[in-house]
Formats: C-alpha cells, sequence, structure tokens
C-alpha cells in the first residue's frame, strides 16, 4: 500500500477507536556500502529500509507504535499498540502534535547526478581509493579498511492538524585506514570524503590525507608530560563538539544533566567563540527544512561570542520553559521524540591556519583524539583522551607526536579559546553533522614520556 494511502486508513481506524490527535512519521531509504582489499571486494551489502511511526492522543496520553510492513492487518497493529501504551502512562508531562509553519525554508540536499552513481562504479571508486593510498608512499604496508558507501533516504510527517511535510537526501561517502611500516617503526592514518556532487568526490587527496596521517603517526615520539598550549585541528575539534553536543540539549538541562541549565544570556565561553546550528547549510544531507516534529528549522546561534544565547528546545522542553521551539525535535520512525542539532559548528574567523599556528608559538597541534566514548563524561564535561599531532616550535608545525593523552573539561575548555581559525572543516554527516575551525586553547594537561 502507498504510503499515504496507508496513513489516511490509519487515522480513520485510529479516529474511530477513540484517538483524538494523530500523527504518522514514514521513512524510506537505500543503503549501499562496499569494502575492497587489495583489489578485491571483501565486503559488500545494499538494502532498502521503510517504517512508519504512529502516535496519537488517547485519553490525554500519548501512545506510540510502529512497523515496517504498510498493510491493512498493520493499521489494527498500530492503533492497538499505541492504545496499549498510552495505558501505560503515568506521567502528565504534555506531548502536543504541531499543525505545521505557515512557510518552510527551500532545502532539498538531493542530487540527480550522484543517485545515477551505479554500485558497479562504486566498487570501481573504492578499488581506486585503495590503489591511491597504497601508492603514496612506499612506506604505506596495507589497508586495514577502504570503504565506500551511499545512502539515500526520504522523511515525512502527516497529522491530524494539518501537518503534511515531506524531504528527501542522498550522499556518496568513503574512507581509507592505512598503515605505515619502516623497519619497527609503525603507524596508522585515516581519512574520509562526503559527497552531494559527482564533483566533489576527490579520491587523490583523501588518499594522499591518510598516506600523511599514517607517516606522521609512524614517526611520531611522546613528550614530557605538563600542561601546555594547545591548537585543535578541524577534525579533533568537532570530534569534541560532537561528544558533548549533549550539554546544549534543553531536555538534559531540565533533567539535571547538563551544567548549562537555566544559563541562557550568560557569558560561558570566550569571546571569540561562535556556536551555531545551520539547519539550511548547502551541500549537507543533514540540512533540513523540518524537524522531527514538524517545526519549520532556522539558523541559530547558540554561543554568540561567547554568550550562551540559546538551549536547544523541541515542543516539549520549550513548553516547559515558556519559550518557542528552536525546531531541534529529532526522531526515527519507532523512538520516541529527542534533540539534536543539525549542522551544528563554531563559526570561523579570517585567520589562517599559519597565524593561528604563530599566534600559538610553541606547543602541540592535536589532528587526532581517541577513546571518545570511554574517556569522556557528558554530564561533567571531563575529559581524557589518547592523542595524536605534532610539536610546534617558533611557530612552525614540527616533530610528530603520538602516545600522549590529552585532559581537560569541555566547558573549561570553551573559555581557554584564545583564537580561532578560518579553516572550517565537517566531519562524516549524519542525522547530525558536526564541524569545526583550528582552536587555540590556552591550556590542556598532557601525559607523554
Amino acid at each position: 500500500m502507498e504510503y499515504r494511502q496507508f496513513i489516511e486508513a490509519l487515522f480513520q481506524r485510529a479516529k474511530a477507536a477513540g484517538f483524538t490527535d494523530c500523527e504518522a512519521y514514514y521513512s524510506a531509504g537505500e543503503s549501499f556500502s562496499v569494502k575492497v582489499f587489495k583489489g578485491e571486494i571483501l565486503k559488500y551489502s545494499a538494502s532498502d529500509e521503510l517504517g512508519l511511526g504512529f502516535r496519537g492522543l488517547y485519553n490525554g496520553k500519548m501512545g506510540y507504535a510502529s512497523t515496517q510492513i504498510l498493510d491493512e492487518e498493520a493499521i489494527d497493529l498500530l492503533v492497538e499498540g499505541a492504545k496499549s501504551n498510552a495505558e501505560l502512562i503515568e506521567n502528565d508531562d504534555p506531548q502536543p502534535l504541531y499543525p505545521g509553519d505557515s512557510e518552510y525554508a527551500k532545502v532539498d540536499p538531493w542530487s540527480d547526478a550522484l543517485n545515477e552513481i551505479t554500485p558497479a562504479q562504486k566498487i570501481e571508486l573504492a578499488k581506486r581509493l585503495e590503489a591511491l593510498t597504497l601508492a603514496q608512499d612506499e612506506r604505506i604496508d596495507q589497508l586495514e579498511s577502504c570503504q565506500v558507501f551511499s545512502s539515500v533516504g526520504e522523511t515525512a510527517i502527516v497529522n491530524t492538524l494539518g501537518l503534511n511535510v515531506h524531504s528527501r537526501g542522498n550522499v556518496l561517502g568513503g574512507f581509507t585506514m592505512p598503515t605505515a611500516k619502516d623497519g619497527d617503526q609503525t603507524g596508522s592514518g585515516w581519512s574520509m570524503f562526503a559527497a552531494q556532487q559527482p564533483e566533489e568526490i576527490n579520491l587523490e587527496s583523501t588518499a594522499k590525507e591518510a598516506a600523511d596521517r599514517a607517516i606522521a603517526s609512524m614517526l611520531g615520539e611522546s613528550v614530557p608530560s605538563g600542561v601546555s598550549r594547545v591548537v585543535l585541528a578541524p577534525e579533533a575539534a568537532a570530534d569534541l563538539l560532537e561528544t558533548f553536543c549533549g550539554v546544549f540539549s534543553a531536555d538534559a538541562a531540565q533533567r539535571g544533566l547538563s551544567l548549562l541549565n537555566g544559563r541562557e544570556g550568560e557569558q560561558i565561553a570566550a569571546s571569540c567563540v561562535t556556536l551555531i546550528d545551520d539547519p539550511h547549510r548547502a551541500g549537507s544531507v543533514s540540512s533540513s527544512a523540518f524537524d522531527g516534529e514538524g517545526v519549520a528549522t532556522k539558523r541559530h546561534s547558540v554561543i554568540n561570542s561567547g554568550k550562551l544565547t540559546t538551549l536547544l528546545y523541541n515542543l516539549k522542553t520549550a513548553a516547559k520553559q515558556g519559550v518557542l521551539s528552536t525546531g531541534n525535535a529529532t526522531r526515527s520512525y519507532n523512538s520516541s521524540v529527542g534533540i539534536a542539532p543539525f549542522n551544528f559548528y563554531f563559526a570561523p574567523s579570517a585567520l589562517s591556519e599559519d597565524a593561528l599556528l604563530a599566534q600559538l608559538g610553541d606547543g602541540l597541534r592535536i589532528t587526532e583524539v581517541q577513546g571518545l566514548h570511554a574517556g569522556a563524561n557528558p554530564i561533567s564535561g571531563d575529559f581524557s583522551l589518547s592523542a595524536k599531532g605534532f610539536q610546534v616550535v617558533g611557530g612552525k608545525q614540527a616533530q610528530p607526536v603520538k602516545q600522549i593523552t590529552i585532559a581537560g573539561n569541555f566547558y573549561q575548555l570553551l573559555k581557554d579559546i584564545e583564537a580561532v581559525g578560518g579553516d572550517l572543516k565537517f566531519g562524516m554527516p549524519g542525522g547530525s553533522c558536526f564541524g569545526s575551525p583550528s582552536l587555540l586553547v590556552s591550556k590542556l594537561s598532557i601525559a607523554g614520556k
């Protein structure tokens, strides 16, 4: 059954069963990935995904149910499942449905040209990426992984209050993870790409970046323990932002899981820091004209020149706070409503990387952090992470560094940022995408030799 016909029949059945307001969240997609090793396919997968989530008010409580099959039997199962779920709910928190906005931004993260790339061509891209990586340097020993992937997604939200929104998007990406070896010295590196247009696919630069990182890792040495001024490279800074992005959630704040509760309007970071969530960023599959509740999205400065201007709200948390939703509700067809950013990043300056290193003088440039899940506390903000990078001497990048640990606190780090670079980069896209330029931090604890 076509999903719009299914939703119409579902709403009729739900109304007859005693539901008042009802909503359907439909998502469908295709995913592809191929992993190669020594020019041969090591692993290949292609799958289709479809799901529909139903939620509705029954005796004043919001019940949820979901299905992966759109047929007559599924309609009855959804209605009965949501009814049973509503009857089990004990709290009285309101969970309103949204009637929609009069206007939505034009956001279409879709490329016909990208969608026309065949599986055979994607396999060849993976093989070429592997060959290019191996050809960068004779010390590149082998690849731990080399993969190309693509995804296509479609989402629609329809409810009985008049909301009817639809979006689609696609992306093609890949990554390569080489190891380097020279005698007893070994090292590893990585690089990735994500494209929304075929012309954005640059295998050569991806291969070179990964190989350069592997060679630097192989040649790196530890440094003495202490406290150091540090430049966090874009990838490392973006990884930290992704790890601690939950502290900007109004839900986390209201539940006591963020130290930013009640601090809107306060100075929480250095004046050079502006943190943006941009749901309309061009070229990002994470962009959307509406959030998971159908609220029209807008660009927000969460931190503006160091001041916390807003947390990220959905309808429920906004109602608790007496403010408007920021349009940051997130959900899937089989989950309840949460909160997440879209394209979340530190705003860049006009400062070049060379100028930032010159301002650093002597210190460390951290290019990679590891152990983010185990070594970071998303509530307190504390982190202790394995890291790689380079020494910086006299404002110039010098000897590679490895086998060190950096430690600090995310809340304090925001205050300790001395300067922000202009080299903004974004990581792997998904439901959210995180980015950052290089950040000059006045002090981090270093554990080395």
